[in-house]
């Protein structure tokens, strides 16, 4: 594996549903996710996944929660780790607000669905207008693709224009929240399939099956993203103590390939950050 980029670790702590009924450890206060990302940062990872939740726990996308969860982050470890977030509806939030809390907030990194800000055709415009100010503001995006057909409407947006930028960062997402719907291995050669151009692509797994979708991702040279948001289990099948195990076991695996884990600096060059 000589020849492939170093390795983009993203760790995503939390996520938008799962709450300490699901993992006692699990982080959701500005200060417990200063310290994740923290132990997160000295194993590995490059980029935290921030998600925010409102008084009563649930998702939000309000911008002084986030301001506050990155500033504890930024006391905590200073400027070094990339802090990405989520501009997840999950249901919640319309494209229109997404978009007003990125541009209120204006990030140095953001994770955007397409198929939640660009639907239809009817979207394209607005969309297109968003995604080309980010660009003059020097916030990272990465889109979220859920499908191959996801990734086909990917390209047909590059294609027009709607998506700029020569080699984006995309993030192929394997299996789904809740229910049987863990990843399987079979799903990412079938999303890298479906694109026809350049990226730079990572990708994160639902379920127990999460650390063999990863040990595919580095053999196609590709990036990875863990964390409770996904998994909670270690590849022995114990629940993992912390998301920091998880980005550990993640670094054991590409050793093993002979891949070398990107810095956060390496990580700002290589998505033109810097």
């Amino acid at each position: 594996m000589s020849n492939a980029p170093p390795l983009i670790i993203t760790v995503a702590p939390n996520g938008a549903r799962k709450t300490r009924a699901d993992h006692p450890a699990l982080p959701i206060t500005p200060d417990e996710l200063a310290e994740e990302a923290a132990q997160c940062l000295a194993t590995g990872a490059a980029m935290i996944h921030l998600h925010v939740r409102d008084e009563e726990g649930k998702h939000s996308l309000d911008v002084e929660r986030y301001k506050a969860a990155i500033a504890a982050i930024r006391r905590r470890v200073g400027d070094d780790l990339i802090v990405q977030v989520t501009s997840e509806a999950v249901g919640v939030y319309s494209a229109e607000q997404q978009m007003a809390m990125v541009r209120e907030l204006r990030p140095e990194a953001v994770s955007l669905a397409i198929r939640e800000l660009c639907p239809e055709a009817g979207s394209e415009e607005a969309a297109a207008t968003f995604f080309a100010w980010l660009e003059t503001v020097d916030t990272a995006p990465q889109y979220i693709l859920y499908s191959p057909a996801d990734v086909a409407r990917f390209e047909a947006l590059r294609e027009r224009g709607v998506i700029p930028g020569e080699c984006p960062f995309v993030l192929y997402v394997l299996g789904r929240y809740g229910g049987d719907a863990d990843a399987s291995v079979e799903q990412l050669p079938l999303m890298i399939a479906a694109g026809k151009r350049d990226v730079i692509w990572s990708a994160c797994a639902f379920g127990a099956t999460e650390e063999r979708c990863m040990e595919s991702a580095l053999t196609l040279g590709g990036h990875c993203r863990v964390g409770f948001e996904n998994n909670l289990q270690l590849s022995s099948g114990d629940i993992a103590p912390n998301n920091a195990a998880l980005v550990t076991q993640l670094v054991e695996c590409a050793m093993s390939q002979g891949r070398r884990v990107a810095t956060p600096a390496e990580v700002r060059n290589l998505l033109a950050m810097a």
